[in-house]
């Protein structure tokens, strides 16, 4: 059996797309440590292929980190497979907010130096102890405080769409260029309540050991991010603090949370919070366009990738010879006031 995927990319696409199976969107993660990252990813490629997982998953000596489509009927294989390896047994699964079973395409197991790129010299501190997990109602009341700091541990584009109300939501490109600035901002409030979230909490179990092995004394995130929130919210019929979209990275790219549309369109600046991808393949940007300028651009971030996207294919190609034309997952487009 080839452990890795045989079949052309687009072809995956049109077969999901149209398929009519039920699937259910999971992500989960876990800090351990691994000897042989890349024997651990064929064992799991092995596995998941029979069960027709898909997804992207990243394996490193640290742990693993994963986001995944499952077809419903195989769910319990699943979970048995999981359980059979040890520090993967009773994982906590989250399960997606807003689910059309189209999230993925193909199954992509990459051996990583992180799991999550953080730019941490992970001798140095113990991300074995992180800050102290609250659960949605102890999230409430504790965010409820007024000497409460809570940091949206996401990037831009991310809290961009959606973020928690009172949330501090840091203007930066990535994880790693985050957490020096947490730092430094509250370098005179490390005995202050810290809140941290993100999207299913793998950034803030590092960020919260981080923060403690830094000196902040009273360090606390929220368990399984927002995805696990919304659902226990709802659920328990509590107060959902989190407004409009959470981001996700998948073919979905966000999940509504709430009706509450608090970004606006790149291009126009009306209130719209769905992200696109430039149609220039040489550019790629994922941004904000609302339909009304989709149109006018034809679905491309501005008139020069308008020109550049109307021209023949070949001379496009020739064009991007010699140039990065993937996708610059942190190379986003900013809302400009």
């Amino acid at each position: 059996m080839k452990l890795h995927n045989t079949i052309n990319g687009e072809e995956l696409k049109e077969k999901i797309r149209n398929s009519q199976e039920s699937r259910a969107t999971i992500s989960f993660y876990k800090y351990a440590k691994i000897a042989n990252p890349q024997l651990f990813r064929d064992h799991l490629f092995f596995y998941w292929s029979k069960l027709q997982v898909l997804g992207r998953i990243y394996v490193a000596k640290e742990g693993i980190n994963a986001q995944i489509s499952v077809p419903t009927e195989n769910i319990g294989a699943f979970k048995a497979n999981l359980d059979s390896i040890s520090f993967l047994e009773n994982i906590r699964l989250n399960y997606a907010v807003e689910d059309n079973g189209k999230s993925f395409f193909k199954l992509a197991i990459k051996v990583r130096d992180k799991i999550v790129a953080d730019g941490l010299n992970d001798d140095l501190f113990d991300v074995s102890t992180p800050g102290n997990y609250l659960q949605v109602e102890e999230f409430n009341a504790l965010t409820d405080q007024e000497d409460t700091i809570l940091i949206d541990m996401r990037n831009h584009y991310e809290s961009e769409v959606g973020h928690f109300e009172g949330a501090w939501c840091p203007d930066v490109d990535t994880f790693r260029d985050q957490l020096p600035l947490v730092i430094d901002e509250l370098s005179d409030k490390k005995d202050k309540p810290i809140v941290m979230y993100c999207t299913g909490g793998i950034r803030c179990e590092k960020a919260s050991a981080y923060l403690k092995h830094k000196g902040f004394r009273d360090v606390y995130h929220l368990e399984g991010g927002i995805i696990k929130y919304a659902r226990d919210a709802k659920q328990l019929g509590v107060r959902n603090k989190f407004v409009g979209k959470n981001f996700v990275f998948d073919d979905r790219l966000n999940e509504r949370i709430t009706n509450d549309i608090i970004a606006h369109c790149h291009q126009c600046g009306e209130p719209f919070d769905h992200h696109t991808n430039c149609l220039n393949k040489a550019c790629n940007l994922l941004f904000i366009q609302c339909p009304q300028c989709a149109e006018k651009y034809s679905r491309t971030c501005s008139e020069t990738c308008q020109h550049i996207a109307s021209l023949p294919e070949e001379e496009q190609k020739e064009l991007r010879k010699g140039k990065d034309t993937g996708v610059r997952i942190f190379s986003k487009g900013r809302f400009k006031n």
